[in-house]
């Protein structure tokens, strides 16, 4: 069952990722707009029209090619991995539920491996989300002119703010929906099926909005940011500076930057994905999470 557990796992955030990519663009366009300055602060309404105004209803799709192959490597391995770690337990073997400190360490492991091998995925997701013109051609075209201009090493652009995102993400996302879960199930509020899978997933959302929001907002800075003609960032030296900045220049507002979108987007994210993927898993005869 280990490895249709991680193709599960993938397949589910892929659809997923159909699902809320809209909602991925509006978020980033508001994490770049006003960058380290005081100005005026963008609505997800404005944002929404900006976008309509001047890319038409395409425009909330950019990006959906690399979110795919991102979601089919990083899901892949970060929902299959918290498995795999969680069994390696004592309390696995003995078939007891694990302790909420030990579902977080499992769920940060496999969520760090995970973002690490697919940051090049998440880069070019980023960069074509944030353009509102045609940076790229497509996915391909990304792919090559990064290695072109930046080499390999700007494939692996913001991999530190991408990796801690990932390591705060899945120790909250896959861990709360995990507990809270088993946690309805032991008092005996609820059974198994889609209503409890739907009520642990909107909980496992609203803390992974609140826990990963600031990293994000890092994060897709980081990878948007100009590069000078060595590769090298041109407004942050590294994910602590962006920080910093951004705090000194707009507060801690600034770090909570498309909050409303991040958990419009991850809420709906993580629903569809623990949906898809307990009804797979139920399908396969596998047991549930």
């Amino acid at each position: 069952a280990d490895a249709s557990v991680y193709l599960y796992g993938g397949l589910s955030c892929m659809a997923a990722a159909c699902v809320t990519n809209p909602v991925d663009v509006v978020k980033t366009r508001l994490q770049i707009h006003g960058e380290l300055s005081n100005t005026q602060r963008l609505s997800s309404l404005g944002a929404c029209r900006d976008i309509l105004q001047h890319e038409g209803p395409r425009g909330f799709y950019k990006g959906l090619t690399a979110s795919l192959l991102r979601e089919g490597t990083y899901s892949t391995l970060r929902m299959g991995g918290y498995e795999t770690i969680k069994a390696q337990f004592p309390e696995a073997a003995q078939g007891k539920d694990l302790p909420l400190s030990k579902k977080i360490v499992a769920a940060a492991i496999s969520g760090a491996l995970g973002a690490g091998i697919a940051n090049p995925t998440d880069l070019i997701k980023v960069r074509m989300q944030a353009a509102r013109g045609a940076r790229y051609r497509n996915t391909a075209h990304a792919f090559t002119s990064i290695l072109r201009e930046e080499g390999v090493r700007g494939l692996f652009k913001g991999v530190g703010p991408t990796t801690k995102r990932a390591m705060f993400l899945t120790g909250s996302q896959l861990p709360s929906y995990d507990h809270f879960k088993h946690w309805v199930l032991r008092n005996g509020w609820m059974d198994e099926g889609k209503p409890l899978h739907f009520l642990a997933s909107m909980v496992a959302g609203l803390a992974c909005a609140i826990t990963t929001s600031p990293i994000d907002n890092v994060k897709t800075r980081v990878m948007n940011q100009p590069v000078d003609a060595n590769g090298v960032g041109t407004i942050y030296r590294s994910s602590i500076d962006c920080f910093v900045k951004t705090f000194r220049a707009e507060g801690v507002l600034g770090l909570y930057k498309g909050f409303f979108p991040q958990w419009l987007r991850i809420g709906p994210h993580t629903i569809v994905t623990f949906i898809v993927f307990e009804q797979l898993r139920r399908l396969a005869g596998i047991k549930p999470v």
